[in-house]
């Protein structure tokens, strides 16, 4: 008996450390300073579906989505990471990647608010993001 509580008191061990998620402090943090401007859902900007991104997720309106350049994805910032905007309170989501010509550069969905997109205009920004670090235990990873 007390070897059977043993046994199955070592298997749950087991299972609850192969499913552990990656906390902020198994990340390395990295900041940029990039060029932030802003866009729309709407086919003069984008192409003729222009809620459906490059990576083919849905915009939905209300959401908090950017798009980044190509070599931002190199330095870790890929699909789906969370990163935090200098002058939000909230974090924004990597839905979108941009044309191969921009550099250190990130796009702000802004719904179908033009106005608001257009006052927004082109400014440098400080960008923060996390990298999961891994190793060959690790089964499932999680960005903060």
């Amino acid at each position: 008996m007390k070897t059977r509580i043993h046994l199955i008191f070592i298997l749950i061990l087991c299972f609850y450390n192969c499913n552990k998620t990656v906390k902020e402090k198994d990340c390395n943090k990295k900041s940029l300073l990039v060029t932030a401007t802003a866009y729309n859902s709407l086919a003069y900007q984008t192409n003729s579906n222009p809620s459906i991104t490059a990576f083919g997720d849905s915009l939905k309106p209300g959401l908090r989505y950017i798009a980044v350049s190509r070599d931002l994805l190199d330095s870790g910032l890929v699909h789906n990471s969370k990163v935090k905007l200098q002058g939000f309170d909230s974090l924004y989501t990597v839905k979108d990647k941009m044309h191969g010509r921009w550099r250190k550069r990130i796009d702000i969905y802004m719904d179908n608010d033009v106005a608001k997109a257009k006052e927004w205009g082109r400014k440098k920004i400080k960008i923060e993001y996390c990298i999961p670090t891994t190793d060959s235990i690790t089964l499932k990873t999680v960005q903060p």
